[in-house]
């Protein structure tokens, strides 16, 4: 599985991206087929709190799946990101299953 984190108008410390790659790699529990993960961090509106945003693109099983997440910590919006995700790949999996 290979995982890009793009970090748009900052560096994200080492501490982040690993970070990131132990949260992303829970998801292959999830599904075995995941080819790639994008993830795109963020700054929005910088000086205000909930300006984290963090979207993660997966592509997997010939489909891509998204989630994006706006909280006060990057590692914030990845969690929930990655909990959103877990959701439509175990949902995707089944109706594969189903047919």
């Amino acid at each position: 599985m290979e995982v890009r984190i793009q970090a748009i108008h900052f560096d994200a410390t080492e501490k982040l991206q690993d970070f990131i790659q132990k949260k992303v790699a829970k998801l292959e529990k999830y599904c075995d087929d995941i080819k790639k993960v994008e993830v795109s961090l963020k700054v929005v509106k910088p000086e205000t709190a909930m300006n984290k945003e963090a979207g993660l693109k997966v592509t997997a099983m010939g489909n891509e799946f998204f989630a994006e997440k706006v909280s006060d910590t990057f590692e914030e919006s990845v969690d929930v990101c990655v909990e959103a995700l877990t959701k439509q790949l175990t949902k995707s999996k089944e109706k594969l299953r189903g047919k």
